[in-house]
């Protein structure tokens, strides 16, 4: 009699992911170093030691896994988890004071762009020049705006803004404000450490957006 071998699914699940994994972090060094443009999809897959069929059966496309690594180091995983429903979020939400909101999302703001922060800055080279790249990063360009507009509208409902300001022009401060050069400026080339930087966000946006209560 034969006896057939039950299959492993968790342990061949386990081993998809670890290759998956193995070639965003690849990607992600060779994107920033030597470049998006200069880095051939056969040189990632060296780097990942991995097949250069199994990086196409992963990703399909160089597009596509420029496009996966964006959305990884955002979010700091690979989990399908929309961003209104991560945890930061609700801990945004529960919170009755709108400075005090601005220093939770600076935060995680501060965690996002000290992750992601050379990828980014990679991103928006390449966008010069690859229009793969490009629309990559005017996506990403747009989802933050729309963030930023959802972002507005909890502060606006909270209170305590200045009444000059519509959300539309909050959104747009916040967009502003949390963009990854900035970061870039402060902490990777003038060299402040992360809570100085989380702090001057909080102190800049309350000042823009805030009615002072002096």
């Amino acid at each position: 009699m034969v006896v057939k071998r039950r299959y492993d699914s968790s342990r061949r699940q386990e081993q998809a992911r670890q290759t998956r994994r193995a070639i965003l972090e690849a990607a992600g060094r060779l994107f920033v170093d030597p470049g998006y443009a200069a880095t051939p999809l056969t040189a990632v897959a060296v780097e990942a030691g991995v097949a250069v069929q199994t990086l196409y059966a992963v990703f399909g496309s160089k597009r596509q896994l420029l496009s996966q690594l964006v959305d990884v180091t955002l979010a700091g995983d690979d989990e399908p988890v929309a961003l209104p429903d991560r945890p930061f979020v609700a801990e945004i939400r529960a919170l009755a004071d709108p400075r005090a909101k601005l220093a939770r999302y600076a935060q995680h703001l501060t965690e996002v762009n000290a992750r992601q922060a050379q990828v980014m800055l990679a991103l928006a080279g390449a966008a010069t020049a690859d229009p793969d790249a490009a629309e990559i990063w005017r996506k990403n360009i747009d989802d933050r705006r729309r963030g930023m507009a959802m972002f507005a509208a909890e502060l606006v409902g909270t209170g305590g803004l200045r009444p000059d300001l519509d959300v539309e022009q909050v959104a747009d401060i916040l967009w502003l404000a949390q963009d990854v050069r900035n970061f870039d400026w402060l902490v990777r080339q003038r060299g402040w450490r992360l809570e100085q930087y989380q702090r001057w966000y909080v102190d800049t946006v309350s000042g823009a957006l805030l009615v002072s209560t002096d």
